[in-house]
């Protein structure tokens, strides 16, 4: 049996295209693209072709596109970066109890030096409350970040009402989102938001690992986090990942090209995979939104009485391969913030299966591993009980 991949939210799988993409920058293109000669001035090229490409996705505007290591430089960049650019105008900053660990321990490390932290809490589908987020804005508010997409369970927050009910106390409060699941696969709003920073990261939509950026409105300012050549405006000092960022941007192309078809067949697999573990006799929880709500790649599901982990190895057997909630938590031991946040008690989150889907997988992917989920885990329940 050919294996069957569903930890998308994870990582994804790089098109094609970009693979050859980066083959042939690595091999025609390889000079430093701050040197003044030919192949220099080549590689200069080519970033610059990818920034229009990843900026289609946004506003248009290729100076605000800033390339960094990935979506958690992006969010470190954007959150630490702000909150030092503009203290002088205040110490309070406003997240939510939900959103990824890059994000979330910034806001540990910003207490530590002294900045005021506000905690949004979500309700059982992990959604924040614009009028909670309106309630905890004041003069001295200086920046709030809040996710598009939750990582765990898909729950997508309400950024438009969120926006409006920062600048309805605080106009100059800056406004981050962590847009690293939806970029390629929900339209972004940057306008409609009131948004000010979003990052995002080329692995979650089958562009290579290792390259990211953080869009910044014009006129807003950063403290830099990496200092030395200057690159990047200033705000992110480093030679370029030449290869990676034409990886990025031919993948940020094909996801616009396709991005009206994108949440429907992902939102056509995930209603697959649920409606036929419901036909499987198994009893399971939904955790966050509903199926038919959410992201359009994830879903989130408790098999009451299996250990997540237990189930997710015996899949692995059958080479079908999915998460036991984020992957920068998979190897701890620690219980999902997430899931703790949503309400469920320790046994549901001890039994919770993250399943995210790509448009590399098919109809028949997905049925069959929703069929071999509920058979293993009735194997499971039967052995323990």
């Amino acid at each position: 049996m050919s294996s069957i991949y569903l930890d998308n939210s994870a990582t994804t799988r790089p098109y094609r295209e970009v693979r050859v993409l980066i083959d042939k920058i690595q091999d025609k293109s390889y000079g430093n693209p701050s040197s003044m000669h030919e192949m220099g001035l080549e590689a200069e090229k080519v970033i610059r072709e990818a920034r229009r490409l990843v900026s289609q996705l946004f506003d248009g505007r290729e100076k605000s596109i800033v390339f960094t290591s990935g979506g958690t430089e992006a969010n470190n960049l954007a959150i630490k970066g702000a909150a030092f650019a503009y203290k002088n105008r205040g110490n309070h900053l406003i997240t939510s109890a939900v959103e990824h660990p890059s994000v979330l321990d910034c806001f540990k490390f910003l207490e530590k030096e002294g900045f005021s932290v506000s905690y949004l809490t979500v309700n059982e589908a992990g959604l924040i409350d614009p009028d909670q987020l309106e309630s905890l804005v004041t003069k001295n508010t200086i920046l709030v970040s809040i996710m598009h997409v939750n990582n765990e369970v898909g729950t997508i927050q309400p950024l438009e009402a969120c926006g409006s009910a920062i600048r309805n106390k605080n106009r100059s409060a800056i406004f981050h989102i962590d847009a690293v699941q939806s970029f390629g696969r929900l339209p972004l709003q940057p306008g409609g938001w009131q948004a000010d920073l979003i990052s995002c990261s080329a692995h979650k939509v089958h562009g290579p690992r290792g390259v990211g950026c953080l869009w910044v409105r014009e006129g807003k300012n950063l403290q830099p986090q990496i200092h030395g050549g200057g690159q990047e405006n200033g705000l992110r000092s480093g030679t370029e990942n030449t290869a990676g960022i034409a990886g990025f941007g031919l993948a940020a192309a094909i996801c616009k090209n396709d991005k009206v078809n994108n949440a429907y067949e992902l939102q056509s697999l995930k209603q697959a995979f649920y409606r036929e573990l419901q036909k499987q006799d198994l009893p399971f929880k939904v955790n966050g939104p509903a199926p038919d709500q959410g992201a359009p790649h994830i879903i989130n599901i408790s098999f009451p009485g299996v250990k997540a982990e237990v189930l997710l190895h015996s899949l692995e057997a059958e080479k079908i391969y999915v998460s036991a909630g984020a992957a920068c938590h998979a190897r701890r031991s620690e219980p999902s913030h997430v899931l703790k946040a949503i309400g469920l008690d320790k046994k549901m989150i001890d039994s919770a299966l993250r399943f995210s889907f790509s448009l590399f997988n098919k109809k028949e992917d997905v049925t069959t591993a929703a069929v071999k989920t509920a058979a293993l885990a009735k194997k499971l329940l039967t052995m323990q009980g």
